[in-house]
């Protein structure tokens, strides 16, 4: 059992399924630039560090640029990245909770767990997109990828969310679905626990590297594994 004060949640492939209206978003730009779509599956892969490295890899990929990581020309990225903000503004709020999100943030809530919201979706995006689902609600805090200097897997925003809620790093836990969210949790010095559906560049988790792997949310009051830290 996990004794904390506050439960962090990451949103893309955590509380939400976003994947169709980023792949959606990206694919209308890839056509306004006169680049071939890619599969969802494959946008799919390139989530998880914020929307720059997202347009990045795509945009590498459809220009055969082997390293996905590499910078592209500064004037093509700045018009994907328009094109993207523009499209996926038309389509971000469309995005639905998984199954058992919505039960397990209220067990949460009710068992007097503070929650926060913990994302690399910048916030003209995380906002609309937690009011309109109905999960706006549940967090005392919300920090997106533009909120702060440095996003994950940088711990900075969870110690900022720590230090908001005036508790120690070591009495939070951060719920997530990829290598970025168990990396920051490890720099901050949180527990860290994973769902199996959601963005992991098209990996599996290392149940070696965290601390509990759940199959939904509501599994973290269902099979006791939380308790409020006193």
């Amino acid at each position: 059992m996990f004794r904390v004060k506050a439960v962090m949640l990451d949103l893309d492939g955590t509380l939400v399924d976003s994947a169709p209206e980023i792949a959606s978003a990206i694919n209308l730009m890839l056509a306004d630039l006169n680049l071939p779509v890619l599969p969802e599956k494959q946008v799919e892969s390139y989530i998880g560090e914020g929307a720059a490295v997202l347009i990045k890899r795509c945009l590498n990929s459809q220009l055969h640029i082997t390293r996905l990581n590499d910078e592209p020309d500064t004037a093509l990225f700045a018009q994907a990245e328009s094109s993207f903000f523009s499209h996926y503004a038309n389509n971000v709020s469309d995005s639905k909770p998984y199954d058992g999100v919505v039960e397990g943030l209220q067990a949460l809530r009710n068992k007097g767990l503070k929650l926060a919201c913990v994302t690399n979706k910048p916030e003209k995006f995380t906002l609309p997109l937690l009011h309109k689902s109905g999960l706006a609600e549940f967090f005392e805090i919300v920090v997106s990828g533009d909120s702060l200097p440095k996003k994950k897997p940088d711990p900075m925003q969870l110690q900022h969310i720590c230090e908001k809620l005036d508790i120690h790093t070591f009495e939070a836990m951060l719920v997530g679905d990829s290598d970025t969210d168990i990396t920051a949790a490890h720099a901050a010095g949180c527990f860290i626990v994973t769902v199996p559906y959601g963005y992991n560049q098209g990996r599996s988790i290392d149940e070696s590297k965290v601390d509990a792997m759940i199959e939904n949310l509501t599994e973290l009051v269902s099979k006791n594994l939380i308790t409020v830290l006193l």
